[in-house]
């Protein structure tokens, strides 16, 4: 029965895997050569999609990269070799690049798809650790993620050589990457529910309240209007406009609580008495992001949105922002 192993035990064998992959990955990387370079050239002219194959922690190895590859700019998807006889083969075409991932490079179930793949036009880009091995052999270029020991113990489980095949596909991404001139607003394209898509595709008019739901008033309406017109929307504020929606200032709780410090009838003072006309406007095609700053800056929470004659179309405050996710 093994021995339950105390905390110095533990965090050493901790270290000595990632010392391990750590070597490992600095291997991979010292035998970088042209056949990586044609790689990346091979996927740039694939008209179709980059289809990554693998079978056991090499397929979860290329499951990711497929997923890495399809985010940031190469078409790319994950085909199980073994579906792919009995049917998936079907989804690659000429136009298409097999990414066939092996650290044996003798993986019963890819080498049986090969001749398949090639007959029907399709290029092969392998990765491997045996360079002698028929999938580097047969592939029209070949990425070496050879490792002297794995970080298992018993030198059995895939651990510093799947660490190397995703380093490798990380690698080969960036690359395509950066060839495609791909850019952070691509990203967000294809991340349009993530933070960084929010952050670089919603404009002010995605998250705007618009219509009835903006607060207004005029000038002219007793301050009891006007606190009926705040707390009806619920914004916080409202926006003093003349007939024809032309912003002239905003009237917020914090003008209220100073107006009522200040002894202000709200049957007699008007509201044109006590707004204050340097407020903060933004445009509707601003980003989103961009308007959180604005906030900030100014220390305020809320804005009004207003069109190039300053006539009030919207209007937004912190909670909407943080209800799109943007703060």
């Amino acid at each position: 029965m093994a021995q339950p192993l105390d905390n110095d035990d533990l965090l050493r064998l901790a270290d000595d895997t990632l010392a391990i992959e750590a070597r490992a990955i600095e291997r991979v990387r010292s035998r970088l050569d042209a056949q990586f370079a044609a790689a990346c050239r091979l996927c740039m002219a694939t008209p179709g999609r980059v289809v990554v194959t693998g079978m056991g922690k090499s397929g979860h190895i290329a499951s990711k990269i497929a997923a890495t590859l399809a985010s940031t700019g190469t078409p790319s998807f994950f085909m199980h070799p073994g579906e792919a006889s009995h049917g998936d083969l079907g989804m690659i075409t000429r136009d298409d690049l097999l990414l066939a991932i092996s650290y044996s490079g003798e993986t019963d179930e890819v080498l049986t798809i090969l001749p398949l793949v090639k007959r029907m036009g399709a290029r092969l880009v392998s990765m491997t650790g045996n360079e002698r091995s028929t999938l580097a052999r047969t592939a029209d270029a070949h990425l070496d993620v050879h490792v002297t020991e794995e970080a298992c113990p018993l030198n059995l489980a895939p651990t510093a050589s799947t660490t190397a095949m995703l380093a490798m596909g990380d690698a080969l991404a960036v690359a395509l990457l950066k060839s495609r001139g791909f850019t952070a607003e691509d990203f967000a394209r294809s991340h349009p529910s993530g933070s960084l898509g929010k952050r670089l595709l919603l404009r002010v008019a995605d998250v705007m309240r618009s219509g009835d739901q903006v607060p207004a008033v005029l000038p002219g309406v007793p301050l009891r209007d006007g606190l009926m017109e705040m707390t009806e929307k619920g914004l916080g504020m409202t926006a003093v406009v003349d007939e024809d929606r032309r912003i002239l200032g905003i009237f917020t709780d914090g003008d209220l609580r100073r107006a009522l410090d200040d002894g202000a009838d709200v049957h007699s003072t008007t509201m044109l008495d006590i707004m204050h006309t340097n407020c903060k406007t933004t445009s509707a095609d601003l980003l989103a992001a961009e308007a959180v700053k604005v906030l900030e800056d100014n220390r305020i929470t809320s804005l009004l949105v207003a069109d190039a004659d300053r006539r009030l179309i919207g209007a937004l405050n912190v909670h909407d922002l943080f209800r799109a996710g943007i703060m």
